[in-house]
């Protein structure tokens, strides 16, 4: 079940999305029982559905994303939003904040921007992007601009330092109350390769369901999910990414509330516990995601 206050339960309300963004209606298709869904078979349907539903639910009148970059799955982004704003509740003495005053950090934002929107819409706090890929930091420019709702509100930074997770992005004296970051999942361009193969072989042996809808099987040789090689792996993958994460975190631990990222390897759990303790935080939670029979997490931590 996802979070409680995620506004992307059940279904996809098609025709609500249609009237936000006209542009679906053209991807629609009915289903067997009659309903309307969309063909998830196609890159440009998928990243349709997800301008529909920043419009409609966030107010987000224009999105557009290169092509080849990462599509992602809006009701997941927004579950990982929501879960950090209980932990930050918990500081509040269990109130979740919707204050300006609370300013947080997207490490990896990708050419989408999608954590920083729903972050800033759903709660209203300020937030920073950071990405190494320059085309990424454009495309997330070009959607701060055309929608006045962000403006002054969310921003994005070049990381510059291939090597570095916070230099020079976090500025001296700078205060966030946390930094969120999903990480590359793979360990090289050539697994990543292959986990997309696989990907398209399975939906294209299957038909593929999304919702409470059944959708046409994915052609050959096309998938409805892209990334650049910075968004799907780096060298030693999520693991060694958050490692590097943690080994970096004490020297901005008067800068950052909570640390966090996501985890989608859950075996990955016991050598990040591991490096934690190295570094001797004993401050840190693991929170579960459940979404129907997926369960996806993210570590935190603090000094």
């Amino acid at each position: 079940m996802k979070h409680a206050r995620n506004l992307h339960q059940g279904s996809y309300p098609i025709e609500e999305l249609v009237q936000s963004y006209p542009v679906l209606q053209q991807y629609v298709v009915i289903k067997p029982d009659g309903g309307k869904t969309i063909d998830f078979a196609r890159p440009d349907a998928v990243k349709a559905l997800n301008a529909a539903l920043l419009a409609h639910y966030y107010k987000i009148n224009f999105w557009d994303i290169p092509a080849g970059y990462l599509c992602p799955p809006i009701p997941g982004r927004a579950d990982y939003v929501h879960y950090l704003a209980d932990l930050l509740a918990q500081d509040n003495q269990a109130s979740v904040t919707t204050a300006k005053s609370i300013k947080g950090l997207d490490i990896g934002t990708g050419a989408n921007l999608i954590y920083p929107i729903i972050a800033n819409r759903s709660y209203g706090w300020q937030m920073v992007g950071t990405d190494i890929d320059k085309v990424s930091i454009q495309s997330a420019n070009t959607i701060i601009d055309a929608n006045p709702v962000l403006a002054g509100k969310v921003s994005v930074r070049q990381q510059t330092h291939k090597k570095r997770i916070f230099a020079g992005v976090v500025k001296p004296d700078e205060h966030f109350a946390f930094c969120m970051c999903n990480p590359p999942f793979h360990q090289s361009a050539e697994q990543a390769k292959a986990g997309s193969a696989r990907k398209t072989n399975n939906l294209a042996k299957n038909k593929l369901k999304r919702g409470s809808g059944v959708v046409a099987p994915l052609p050959k040789k096309q998938l409805n999910f892209a990334g650049q090689s910075n968004e799907l792996w780096c060298e030693g993958g999520e693991l060694q990414f958050i490692k590097q994460m943690i080994n970096e975190s004490r020297e901005y631990a008067n800068q950052i509330g909570w640390f966090t990222s996501l985890v989608s390897k859950k075996e990955n759990l016991k050598q990040l516990y591991k490096c934690l303790q190295q570094q001797g935080i004993t401050q840190v939670k693991t929170i579960d995601m459940a979404q129907g029979q997926k369960v996806s997490r993210f570590v935190a931590w603090r000094f």
